[in-house]
C-alpha cells in the first residue's frame, strides 16, 4: 500500500488513507517529528492495513484489532524473520496513538485507544559495565595522537552524560559550556534536556579540541586535514553514527573487554552507576531523557544497595 506524500490527498484514498494522510500531517506541522520519525509511523500504519484492510475508520473495532495482534504474531519480514516483540509492541503503540489524534484532535467516536493492549514484555536485560572495564575502556585511547584525542573525548563524554549515539553525533561545538559544565541536548520527541560534564570530560574535550586547526561546526569530525580547507558548517565532516559506534568497538577490544559493549551499554553504565551511588530514580531518568519512569526502572534490579544491604544484614543468620 502507497500513501500519497503531503498535501496530495485525493478522493481516491479510502477514509481511512485519509484519516492517516491527516495523521502524518499533524505530526509533522504540529508536533515537530522528525522525517525518521515519520517514516516509522507510516511503515507501521501501512503494515496495519496491510495486515487487516479497512476502508472506514468504523471498521476498527475490538475484533479488529485482536486479528491485528494475531497477524502480528505471525508476521514475518521479506527475509523470512520474526519480529521482536519489542518491535510488535511498537506497531500497537502507533495504533493506539493513531487512534488517539482521532479522539482528541478530530473529536471522531472511534475504538477507544486505550483498548489496544500491548503485548506483555519481560523486564529487560541490562548490560552494564565493571568499574575496572569502564577506567580500561577510557584509557585506551592514545591521546599522544589527534583520532586518539577525539576518540578518548567520545568514550569520556558518554560515560560522563549517559547519551544516545544520535545525540552525542548531532553536538556542535558551540553546545559545550565550560563554565557551566553543561550540554544543552534535543532528544527524542525533540525534548531538550541538560547533561553534565565531569572534570576529566572538560579535560578530555579541551585536549582534543586544541588539537583541532580547523572551524567547522561539528563537535566530532574525522579527515582533520582536509577539514583544514573547509568553511563552516563542514557537515560532510561530521563522524557518522557507524564511525562513533566503531570507535566504542575499537577500543573494548583493545581494552581486553569480552561483553562487547555498545554506545548504549556506557549509557546503562552511566545510570547504574549513579543509581549505586545513591542517586534517586527521578534525578536519572531526567538525566536520561528517559518520558516514562518504567523505562528508567529496568536499572533498578542491578542498583539497589539498599537490598544488598538488607540481604547481607538479615540472611541466614538463623543457620
Amino acid at each position: 500500500m502507497h500513501y500519497l506524500e503531503f498535501g496530495h490527498m485525493t478522493s481516491s484514498l479510502s477514509p481511512i488513507d485519509q484519516a492517516v494522510e491527516r495523521y502524518l500531517l499533524f505530526l509533522r506541522a504540529e508536533e515537530n517529528k522528525s522525517p525518521l520519525t515519520l517514516k516509522s509511523y507510516r511503515e507501521s500504519l501501512t503494515l496495519f492495513l496491510t495486515l487487516f484492510p479497512l476502508s472506514d475508520l468504523k471498521d476498527i473495532s475490538k475484533e479488529s484489532v485482536r486479528n491485528y495482534k494475531g497477524k502480528l504474531q505471525e508476521y514475518r519480514t521479506k527475509i523470512g524473520k520474526e519480529t521482536s516483540l519489542r518491535t510488535k509492541n511498537h506497531h500497537l503503540t502507533i495504533l493506539r496513538a493513531f487512534l488517539r489524534y482521532l479522539v482528541q484532535e478530530e473529536e471522531l467516536d472511534v475504538y477507544p485507544p486505550d483498548r489496544v493492549k500491548r503485548f506483555k514484555e519481560e523486564q529487560r536485560k541490562v548490560k552494564v559495565l565493571f568499574l575496572e572495564d569502564i577506567q580500561r575502556l577510557l584509557e585506551a585511547p592514545n591521546r599522544a595522537t589527534k583520532e586518539g584525542k577525539r576518540d578518548a573525548a567520545i568514550l569520556q563524554l558518554f560515560f560522563s552524560t549517559g547519551l544516545r549515539l544520535a545525540e552525542l553525533r548531532s553536538l556542535n561545538r558551540r553546545d559545550l559550556n565550560y563554565s557551566t559544565r553543561e550540554i544543552s541536548v534535543r532528544g527524542k520527541r525533540n525534548k531538550l534536556r541538560v547533561v553534565f560534564l565531569s572534570d576529566t570530560c572538560v579535560e578530555y574535550l579541551r585536549e582534543y579540541l586544541d588539537a583541532r586547526l580547523d572551524h567547522l561546526d561539528p563537535l566530532f569530525i574525522t579527515y582533520f586535514n582536509k577539514a583544514l580547507n573547509e568553511l563552516p558548517p563542514g557537515e560532510k565532516f561530521r563522524m557518522s553514527a557507524n564511525m562513533i559506534y566503531r570507535v566504542v568497538k575499537k577500543y573494548a577490544l583493545l581494552a581486553g573487554i569480552v561483553s562487547n559493549p555498545s554506545p548504549h551499554t556506557l549509557r546503562h553504565s552511566f545510570a547504574t552507576d549513579l543509581l549505586r551511588n545513591g542517586a534517586d530514580l527521578r534525578s536519572v531518568q531526567e538525566l536520561l531523557g528517559h518520558k516514562d519512569l518504567s523505562t528508567t526502572q529496568i536499572y533498578t534490579h542491578v542498583t539497589n544497595p539498599q537490598l544488598k544491604e538488607v540481604h547481607k544484614k538479615f540472611h541466614g543468620k538463623a543457620i
